[in-house]
């Protein structure tokens, strides 16, 4: 059974790579057709996908899928659109003195790669399988995909209204569980994104580098809230709370911690708070707020909180209803701020991905700066504060794949960014120029002029003394 997969796979890739092959050099205008047909494939169907995403959370808000993954991902096709011609045309290079003058030209041509893998997760299932493919699309190359099977109705909706949209040549979903992603990774594509956490790509790009296969991977980590001491702390808290609640927190670039000044951290705990009894006046039964996925992420959760509860940190939970979760069977989970908490907790070290917010207090910002810089690089980073000065510190003085300040997430919404982590967040990135360069091969290409640059140069034996005043002129 393992070979038949790996076999039709296969199959598959060798198609994609062949039609790709003899329809070299293809016009722009069929790399724009097919990005108009994957918008049209999302425009035309977001409503059924939005419904079928909710089906496979249990329940996620039909607005919030509309935004984050149907017009998010036509956004993407329509920022590629506007730009591709921009993106793709050849830069000329200058050529050493003299050969400019003796008529040697120099250009890099960003030509496609050839057939790219997508190895899309759950949380987004359709914005991140949907939004690198534009610009996958925009470079001139073809695409597999292999979705979650934990979203497994998307994955099959998808893989039929792929069908319907494009030739198996151009694009082919492939669905399945981990034996199939195993299979997948392990294709000797062009290249392969892979979206997800960082264990998992640890070993896609292990199975990765046995073809040598480039790899994009967008991971994620423990992203830093920094609570200036000249924040506005209830606009803050709301901000927060937005971004924390989202999706349940199930969310690469989620709001992971916070770290708050000692003397402000009631008032910082209180903004959160006020926030979520704003936004969500009840949990259960809201249908703005998401479900956890599946049983084990739920439990994973619940046992972050029981552990943390168990080494001592003091766990507020933000219940706007007084509602009774004990009982309910929907995965749903309110949030739960933990305050005292210690790096022998899970909770601190381990991705949250879910609706907890652990808080940690400095009495000066360099003792969080410090902090991040001591753990593994984060995908996000973000500053709440009017101190222009301590901001620029923070930014300065940390890496991260990006940052938002006064407020949180807000940075992979723009379309001419670049969205990617660094270190165990993850490597290279798309959006943008850059996620057309990513998914391009930079070619360079050397015109040489009629003239013997050779022997003009004292490159040619036998060696005399043009040679060495070449080599004199080189070393100047």
């Amino acid at each position: 059974m393992a070979d038949d997969l790996r076999q039709e796979q296969e199959r598959i890739l060798k198609l994609q790579r062949s039609a790709f092959t003899q329809s070299r050099p293809e016009p722009m205008s069929m790399r724009k057709d097919r990005i108009k047909r994957a918008m049209a494939l999302i425009k035309e169907n977001g409503e059924d996908l939005a419904k079928t995403m909710s089906a496979d959370f249990g329940s996620r808000s039909m607005q919030q899928s509309m935004i984050t993954d149907i017009a998010a991902t036509v956004g993407a096709g329509k920022h590629a659109l506007k730009n591709m011609d921009k993106w793709a045309r050849s830069e000329k290079r200058p050529v050493q003195f003299p050969l400019g003058l003796l008529g040697a030209k120099a250009e890099v041509r960003y030509e496609p790669k050839g057939v790219i893998g997508i190895l899309s997760p759950w949380n987004f299932p359709v914005n991140l399988a949907f939004a690198p493919l534009m610009q996958i699309f925009a470079a001139g190359n073809r695409a597999m995909i292999k979705p979650s099977e934990f979203t497994e109705r998307t994955s099959l909706l998808m893989k039929e209204l792929v069908k319907e949209y494009f030739t198996e040549d151009e694009l082919a979903v492939i669905t399945g569980g981990p034996e199939v992603a195993a299979a997948f990774s392990s294709l000797p594509f062009d290249h392969l994104v892979f979206t997800g956490s960082t264990p998992t790509g640890r070993r896609v790009m292990e199975a990765a580098s046995a073809n040598l296969v480039p790899v994009t991977l967008e991971l994620g980590g423990k992203s830093p809230v920094f609570m200036g001491r000249s924040a506005d702390y209830a606009k803050a808290g709301e901000r927060i709370a937005l971004g924390k609640m989202m999706n349940a927190g199930q969310i690469c670039l989620s709001p992971d911690y916070m770290y708050v000044p000692q003397d402000k951290e009631d008032e910082a705990i209180a903004g959160v708070s006020q926030g979520v009894h704003k936004m969500y006046p009840t949990l259960l039964e809201n249908d703005d707020y998401a479900s956890i996925v599946s049983d084990r992420h739920f439990e994973r959760l619940q046992g972050l909180v029981e552990d943390a509860r168990g080494k001592g940190a003091e766990v507020i939970e933000v219940n706007p209803g007084g509602e009774d979760f004990s009982n309910a069977n929907q995965r749903k989970m309110p949030l739960n701020i933990i305050r005292n908490v210690t790096d022998e907790m899970a909770v601190m070290q381990e991705e949250i991905f879910g609706p907890l917010l652990p808080v940690k207090t400095y009495s000066q910002i360099d003792e969080a700066v410090d902090y991040v810089n001591e753990h593994d690089r984060p995908l996000g980073l973000y500053y709440f504060g009017e101190d222009k000065a301590e901001q620029e510190r923070v930014l300065t003085k940390t890496i991260s794949g990006g940052v938002t300040t006064n407020d949180v997430i807000f940075h992979v919404s723009m379309e001419d960014l670049p969205f990617g982590g660094v270190g165990p967040s993850g490597m290279g990135s798309y959006h943008a120029i850059e996620g057309f360069r990513e998914f391009s091969h930079a070619r360079a290409v050397y015109h040489q002029p009629k003239i013997d640059i050779a022997k003009l140069g004292g490159f040619k034996p036998p060696y005399g003394k043009a040679t060495d005043k070449a080599i004199a002129q080189m070393m100047k």
